[in-house]
């Protein structure tokens, strides 16, 4: 299966690091933290790679050619949002079903697996967590019949409790995603959101939840960095 990683973000949150680079490239335990997404995905049998960038473009292809990673470089000319940058990638698509990931997200193989799903629905990838007003969350309906369940609506950042388990950022799309993205409208924040082509896919019983079974290790602040080098030396992934 193939692979859409979005890697466009600057990564503000993360200066003076991303200065001279991008976000998904800043070293953790002496690789870019994109490898170990990378790494991942090759050993969820992942075959093809198209990686979505922005910021400092000429740094990616320079990391893929040091670590031999062969991979579709994607650019994405303005920062438009996540819906606009998986617009960029349909080309490199085609019909075929494909993951979506974050780059700044680090995703186990065993939930890399678990999204693989053969048939003709979307996936999203949740997992419950006890500060779930800082995430978009997942309500979600049982459907009966097929056991699924189906995904109703995304609250972004809730202030009122609708549930706990959260958008990890981890799909995996059909070729009626790309319809759903010509949908989209501008969010709040002045962007295109891929989580508004997916509410509108769930809107037409498209899109089933799978509840996270591995790890997912978020690189959204500074602060994460000494974490997620304290969790890859458990795992001997140095």
């Amino acid at each position: 299966m193939k692979a859409v990683i979005l890697a466009a973000g600057k990564g503000v949150r993360m200066l003076p690091l991303t200065e001279d680079k991008p976000k998904v490239l800043i070293e953790i335990s002496g690789k870019p933290f994109l490898w170990y997404v990378l790494e991942n995905l090759r050993k969820a049998g992942v075959t093809e790679l198209g990686i979505v960038v922005n910021h400092k473009k000429e740094k990616m292809e320079e990391f893929l050619e040091k670590y031999a990673i062969p991979a579709t470089v994607i650019q994405q000319l303005e920062p438009r949002g996540t819906g606009d940058a998986l617009k960029h990638a349909k080309a490199f698509c085609g019909k075929e079903q494909f993951l979506v990931v974050s780059g700044d997200n680090l995703y186990s193989v065993e939930d890399l697996n678990l999204v693989q799903r053969p048939d003709d629905f979307c996936y999203i990838v949740g997992k419950e967590v006890q500060d779930w007003q800082r995430y978009g969350v997942l309500v979600t309906e049982r459907d009966k019949e097929t056991e699924r369940d189906t995904l109703v609506r995304i609250v972004e950042k809730p202030k009122e409790f609708v549930g706990n388990l959260i958008n990890t950022g981890l799909y995996k799309c059909t070729a009626a995603i790309w319809p759903a993205l010509d949908k989209m409208g501008l969010s709040p924040r002045g962007e295109y959101e891929l989580t508004e082509a997916i509410s509108i896919l769930a809107q037409e019983g498209k899109v089933n939840v799978l509840k996270s079974r591995g790890y997912w290790l978020d690189l959204g602040s500074k602060g994460d960095i000494p974490k997620i080098e304290s969790f890859l030396k458990q795992e001997n992934r140095r």
